[in-house]
């Protein structure tokens, strides 16, 4: 019973597996009760969507990352094992680097999008102040950008390319993120696709899920920028 145990839990072993589930029930509730469109029937726009980012860092990081410390037998090296390492550092800034200005263009073009516009940022009351709106930018970076990048390219991305392969593995990641763009504008779906792939060879060349976390964050903040910006221009 105990080896059948051990090889159903895969190469990583079963802090690796109890994290996976952990994943799936998380992805679960982000998706429906605790998703922001549900959350925005009972309360405050703005307070929701702080709401369904707070849930988004518990569910698909901290949860995740106190059961790889609790249960691995090396913390550290199981931390490691999911991204948290800054790996070929010289390789990954450059890269960075060059991307940069690439993911501030496409927040660009983004942003004149009618369709990006409805539905971006995802609490339209952030837009209120600077002062509110830079706020509302930190948590996003901090609270949904590092959660997603941790739990895509990280955890349901690295650990699987020993196991099944570069391919699958970019191909499964992919799939689960681009999936959960659904009900946003189709450009942004097609456009999710793309990134997906992309950023996962990031994290491959790299080693670590902090450099696509750069340039995907970039890429958001700069959509929400470039459209409070506009909302401020076209303010009365």
């Amino acid at each position: 019973m105990a080896g059948w145990l051990e090889r159903a839990a895969g190469p990583g072993g079963t802090p690796v597996a109890l994290v996976y589930l952990e994943l799936l029930l998380a992805l679960t509730l982000l998706v429906t009760i605790l998703h922001f469109r549900g959350l925005r029937k009972t309360r405050e726009e703005l307070a929701a969507v702080r709401l369904y980012f707070l849930a988004f860092f518990v569910l698909l990081l901290a949860v995740p990352c106190v059961m790889t410390v609790l249960l691995s037998a090396g913390p550290r090296q199981a931390l490691a094992f999911f991204g948290w390492t800054f790996g070929r550092a010289g390789l990954g800034f450059a890269l960075t680097a060059a991307g940069l200005p690439l993911a501030v263009l496409a927040g660009f073009i983004g942003s004149r999008d009618p369709q990006m516009k409805k539905m971006y940022p995802f609490a339209k009351a952030a837009c209120a102040d600077a002062r509110t709106f830079a706020g509302y930018e930190l948590s996003y970076l901090l609270l949904y950008y590092l959660p997603w990048e941790f739990a895509f390219r990280g955890v349901l991305f690295l650990p699987l390319v020993p196991a099944v392969g570069l391919i699958p593995a970019l191909a499964i990641q992919t799939t689960i993120s681009t999936l959960l763009h659904i009900g946003h504008p189709d450009k942004e779906v097609l456009a999710a696709a793309g990134a997906g792939l992309a950023f996962g060879l990031l994290a491959y060349f790299t080693g670590s899920f902090f450099y696509p976390l750069v340039l995907h964050a970039a890429t958001g903040i700069a959509t929400d920028t470039f459209l409070f910006l506009r909302r401020r221009r076209e303010k009365p």
